[in-house]
């Protein structure tokens, strides 16, 4: 895998409106945002695919990877750069194998051990959290400020932190070693999409 900048990494939400579900996705890109994974935890097969398709043609014209949550097979069909698997998803070694070596690999990890099987396992980067109070994954677990800089420093792949991220409290996550912000509502709930990127963007950076 190249390395991969993760610096302001955006997970959609749901996409009821298409055209301003897409609008979203690329203002956030303008404003910044390095990379992109759709998640749609609800739809068909041929609709995620139909819309992730869609998602490509933008994320390919900026050069920007694609990721898709959960489903290799979509990634698969769509030639997504990577998948993002979850501790309930298809595990992380399996992944690897039907994805190949060429493709990007996430795992939601959030303990010390799971960040350390996922990298074992293959995975190029943990996502961790969710670090504050979120409303878009019911089931997260909560991930403290000491446990987050804890994961990162136990393993030697770059680690993302992600849930309730936004403007007002993600400079509390500076000193912690992150490699980014993943974010989903202080994006795509946001009026601005690439204000609000890159002004998420920087304040990591700061």
């Amino acid at each position: 895998m190249n390395d991969i900048d993760l610096s302001l990494y955006l997970v959609t939400d749901n996409s009821e409106d298409v055209d301003k579900f897409l609008n979203t996705i690329e203002e956030a890109i303008k404003g910044g945002v390095t990379v992109v994974q759709i998640r749609e935890k609800t739809a068909d097969t041929l609709d995620f695919y139909n819309l992730a398709l869609k998602v490509k043609e933008i994320t390919s014209k900026y050069d920007v990877p694609l990721i898709v949550n959960d489903r290799v097979d979509i990634a698969l069909a769509i030639d997504a750069d990577g998948v993002h698997v979850g501790q309930s998803d298809m595990p992380c070694d399996v992944t690897r194998k039907l994805i190949g070596q060429n493709k990007i690999l996430g795992v939601s990890a959030a303990t010390v051990k799971e960040a350390k099987k996922a990298e074992s396992d293959g995975a190029d980067y943990i996502g961790t959290g969710a670090v504050f109070p979120t409303t878009t994954k019911d089931d997260a677990d909560s991930v403290t400020k000491d446990e987050l800089t804890e994961i990162v420093k136990s393993i030697d792949i770059p680690v993302v932190a992600i849930g309730g991220i936004n403007l007002d409290n993600a400079c509390e996550l500076n000193g912690t070693g992150i490699a980014g912000l993943s974010v989903v509502s202080a994006i795509m709930s946001s009026d601005n999409p690439k204000k609000s990127s890159q002004e998420l963007l920087n304040i990591f950076n700061s």
